[in-house]
């Protein structure tokens, strides 16, 4: 897994399925590049806390995401986590089904099966 790190690359992914939880919005946005590398990218708002809480709910979602994302994720694919609320109060394995479960969401809607 790579990291996404440019604005143009969090913009592209925007424009692939999303699936929502109470703890993050998922983005998968299929590359296209030939290269089989899943990039992920992680993002919280200014309204959902200061630096510390934007910090903690990243950490969340990195952890969440280095359990999940290279079983579920398609082969060259950009995956972006988008952080909410409650993402900081949610239990972690509650949020690692609902992971699971919004990977299947947005594989159905980019009209491909789900990857087991």
């Amino acid at each position: 897994m790579e990291r996404l790190k440019k604005r143009r690359d969090f913009l592209a992914a925007n424009r692939g399925a999303r699936a929502a939880t109470d703890g993050f919005v998922l983005l998968v946005h299929p590359r296209g590049d030939g290269r089989d590398t899943v990039r992920v990218g992680y993002t919280v708002t200014k309204k959902i806390g200061g630096a510390v809480v934007r910090n903690r709910l990243k950490r969340r979602l990195r952890a969440l995401a280095a359990e999940v994302v290279p079983a579920r994720a398609p082969a060259g694919s950009d995956i972006v986590l988008i952080g909410r609320g409650g993402g900081l109060t949610a239990n972690f394995s509650v949020l690692r089904q609902d992971l699971e479960k919004a990977f299947g969401r947005a594989a159905r809607r980019r009209g491909a099966a789900p990857q087991r």
